[in-house]
């Protein structure tokens, strides 16, 4: 792998006692987020008996393992060795090369904070809404509930700390701001996003393939709709016929 001249060569960690960590630098960006899914796809590629799931995030990659099968000297061999030969970053495959649309109805009974965002912001609520739905953002990382995507990219002009005290349940399309991110929860869960905005659509489903309807490497963009076309989708997806639109995209 050529080196970055910019970018510090991967460190590779223990992480407890059955887990290994790549890191990529402290850089979030999307070409050191490239190299952790090129990594995570030629570590999968390789089938090394006892790794168990692999995490990547951001700026690194958690490899599991059974430490039973192999140990952390032949984990980490094995991984410098695969780190040495991933090729540079041109994109997360096909993933990169999609924008996805999610329509959402934005604040009202469906975004409860937006005019808290748009009061730290100095703006009014619709030029949020217009700043937030005229981004593509890239999706960063799923976590941390199954599905869940962090999305980065945001205008800085609509960040927003999170709440102070988190919500005991947020309910499954709630879209939120939280600093400089934003993102979907695909499920009722707690959570403390400033919420903005709901999208009727299914996030994640686990009977499917892939269960998350966003995978990492993909571009997303934010529809705003009004009550009736919201109703409207939101009967399409209960009838199962919803498909989120998708897009080429340039990334």
């Amino acid at each position: 792998m050529t080196a970055h001249p910019e970018r510090p060569s991967p460190k590779i960690l223990p992480a407890g006692d059955s887990a290994a960590l790549v890191e990529f630098g402290d850089r979030i960006d999307p070409e050191t987020n490239d190299l952790v899914y090129s990594l995570a796809s030629a570590v999968e590629a390789a089938s090394i008996e006892g790794f168990q799931e692999l995490v990547p995030t951001y700026r690194s990659l958690l490899v599991q393992y059974d430490l039973h099968a192999i140990g952390y000297e032949d984990v980490s061999s094995r991984l410098r060795k695969i780190v040495e030969q991933i090729k540079p970053p041109v994109g997360n495959g096909d993933a990169a090369k999609i924008v996805v649309k999610i329509p959402v109805a934005y604040g009202g009974e469906s975004g409860a904070d937006l005019q808290t965002v748009a009061e730290h912001s100095g703006l009014s609520e619709q030029d949020v809404i217009g700043i937030h739905s005229g981004t593509d953002y890239r999706v960063f990382m799923l976590g941390f509930a199954p599905g869940f995507p962090y999305l980065g990219g945001m205008d800085e002009r609509i960040a927003c700390p999170r709440l102070k005290t988190p919500r005991v349940r947020v309910p499954g399309g709630s879209v939120g701001i939280a600093e400089s991110q934003t993102g979907v929860y695909p499920n009722d869960s707690p959570g403390g996003w400033q919420i903005i905005g709901h999208t009727p659509v299914k996030l994640f489903d686990s009977q499917a393939n892939p269960p998350a309807a966003i995978l990492p490497g993909s571009l997303v963009r934010f529809e705003p709709v009004d009550p009736d076309q919201y109703q409207a989708i939101a009967s399409s997806v209960e009838a199962g016929e919803y498909q989120l639109k998708r897009l080429p995209g340039t990334a």
